[in-house]
């Protein structure tokens, strides 16, 4: 994708901005990367709380040796295995979708064990208030459990997507063209690799700070005793 581009490097202002384009091409799929991989990591992360709290013990220890294994292996292992051993067995993904599953999977076993500390903090007065009340799991969830839930977990929830976004640039080395993979590309091909580099370290610099400004606002706009019931 890179044939046809030319770089001036004769100065490394000019160099750097005759490569920012093409570092921007990066840039959209690393935060598409973080975003999808996001979105798995809180769905698969809150199924995985959930069933951890299941009261047959076959499922709760399933899914909790599951959620070990899964957090203490490295990223880069299980990245390897999604894109070279599935094939093996007829499962075949595009480089980006296994790179944003491997992602989500990994931050899954942390998010849910943030979701579990969350649940696990609800009084259990209010819990045998609602079976007093008769009222369905759904409505339990809904509304007592998720309110007050949700202020207490949005601080680490935020701290994993910080986390992920900075982990992407591990994708490069199954072909997911981000921006670290990009700027190596442009450092074999002009055999300068300190402004590409140091242009992707400074580009994540601000896009970590407004993710930590966004969940810190996100974080004082809820109340602090939960949101409000219906």
């Amino acid at each position: 994708m890179m044939y046809g581009y030319t770089w001036d490097t004769s100065t490394p202002l000019t160099f750097a901005l005759s490569i920012l384009p093409i570092l921007g091409i990066g840039l959209l799929v690393t935060l598409k990367a973080a975003a999808v991989g996001y979105a798995i990591a809180l769905v698969l992360g809150l199924v995985l709380a959930l069933l951890c709290r299941s009261k047959s013990r076959l499922i709760s220890w399933t899914v909790t040796g599951f959620t070990e294994f899964v957090r203490d292996t490295p990223l880069l292992v299980q990245l390897f295995f999604l894109y070279y051993v599935l094939p093996e067995f007829g499962i075949v993904l595009p480089a980006f979708m296994t790179g944003a599953l491997a992602l989500g999977l990994q931050y899954s076993a942390y998010t849910s064990e943030v979701y579990r500390g969350g649940i696990g903090a609800i009084p259990r007065g209010q819990w045998e208030a609602a079976t007093a009340l008769n009222l369905t799991r759904l409505q339990v969830y809904r509304d007592i459990v998720v309110p007050q839930m949700i202020p207490r977990i949005v601080p680490a929830l935020g701290n994993y997507l910080i986390s992920m976004l900075k982990e992407t640039p591990v994708l490069s080395v199954v072909t997911v063209l981000d921006m670290l993979g990009l700027a190596n590309m442009i450092g074999e091909r002009t055999f300068e690799y300190l402004v590409p580099l140091s242009m992707v370290g400074l580009i994540f610099l601000p896009m970590t700070f407004i993710c930590s400004a966004l969940v810190y606002m996100i974080e004082r706009a809820l109340p602090k005793s939960g949101i409000p019931l219906r």
